[in-house]
């Protein structure tokens, strides 16, 4: 297994990254490295967080990790620089500002399931509660009804009546 030098590796990439975006087998045959070598560096590049296009280049195959890298990115960007970094990439500053949307409204969204599932759980405990209480009242309900039984038992036996059919 041959070992390539950083250096190497990240003038190989730049290649495969926006804003060139070549083919990987282009890229490949032309620095004469397996693909599959190209495409797990890329994976790993992929999992520090960095922007990598997904396989065809278009952005809007990007992975969710990417988008959000991407958006992280350029928060603090004036509009001239979101501009430079978008012609870097590959990319439309609509499509940041749509992507950043998404990630608000995925935090909305889930505050309020996050309020909602505190308020069922409310409902739950409190249902839960009441259940609790009528159960207990009906245990009390029993105890005492097999206690009439008994003791009924025992007053027929002590008089000596024989029990009915019931």
């Amino acid at each position: 297994m041959k070992r390539y030098s950083p250096e190497r590796k990240e003038a190989v990439l730049t290649k495969l990254l926006p804003p060139h975006n070549r083919c990987v087998t282009d890229v490949a045959k032309e620095e004469r490295i397996s693909e599959q070598t190209l495409y797990n560096w890329l994976k790993k590049l992929k999992q520090t967080g960095k922007a990598v296009p997904g396989n065809k280049g278009a952005s809007d195959k990007w992975s969710a990790e990417s988008k959000l890298a991407i958006v992280s990115e350029t928060m603090s960007l004036s509009e001239k620089e979101l501009s430079r970094y978008c012609r870097e990439k590959g990319l439309y500053p609509e499509q940041i500002a749509s992507w950043k949307a998404a990630c608000l409204q995925g935090f909305s969204d889930s505050q309020s399931q996050n309020q909602a599932v505190l308020q069922q759980t409310r409902a739950d405990k409190k249902q839960i509660k009441s259940l609790k209480a009528e159960l207990r009242e009906k245990e009390k309900a029993l105890a005492e009804t097999a206690a009439l039984l008994v003791l009924r038992k025992k007053l027929r036996a002590f008089y000596g009546e024989e029990p009915e059919d019931e």
